[in-house]
């Protein structure tokens, strides 16, 4: 049941963003709006909270967003949080990546980076991800502090950690 709410709201509002004409920037600041969630507990429980009436969720989302994102990125969120399904925006967001990169005929590598990466960064390590991978890449970077260094490379179920985290944590392990 989720997976079918996931997916109809990911394609329908990749369909609506087409329609205006914004996709790449609506992906791109649907993937910041995710992000944001996801670092934030309180943020997270107050989108889902069924208890809170869809009118505050909404304007805590015109709070967060306004003037922060487009008119279309907005209403977006708005809607998805007004309707109830705040607890899946992040799903929808990464989803809605996934179909987009699919219909661009790429694969999306969620990318988890201690500092952001600049897009030649990021253009390089698509071009080493394809060759590793045999796929066209489309990187998503995530800037997670607690990797301390390197990357965590995600692409449907392959993870590749190069990160200074998991490497102290296997010295230690040796140790």
């Amino acid at each position: 049941m989720a997976d079918d709410v996931i997916s109809g709201y990911a394609e329908a509002l990749l369909g609506i963003a087409a329609a205006e004409g914004s996709s790449k920037e609506f992906e791109s600041e649907l993937s910041q709006v995710a992000q944001a969630v996801n670092s934030s507990d309180e943020l997270r429980a107050a989108l889902a909270d069924q208890a809170m009436p869809a009118g505050r969720r909404q304007q805590i989302v015109e709070e967060l967003l306004g003037g922060r994102a487009s008119s279309l990125t907005t209403a977006a969120v708005s809607m998805v949080v007004g309707a109830g399904r705040g607890r899946y925006l992040t799903s929808i967001a990464d989803r809605v990546i996934e179909l987009a990169a699919a219909e661009r005929g790429k694969v999306v590598a969620e990318v988890r980076s201690a500092v952001p990466l600049d897009p030649s960064q990021q253009l390089r390590l698509a071009e080493a991800l394809k060759s590793s991978t045999g796929s066209d890449v489309e990187v998503k970077v995530i800037v997670d502090p607690s990797i301390m260094g390197g990357l965590v490379t995600q692409i449907g179920d392959q993870i590749i950690d190069g990160s200074v985290r998991s490497r102290l944590g296997q010295l230690r392990e040796a140790f």
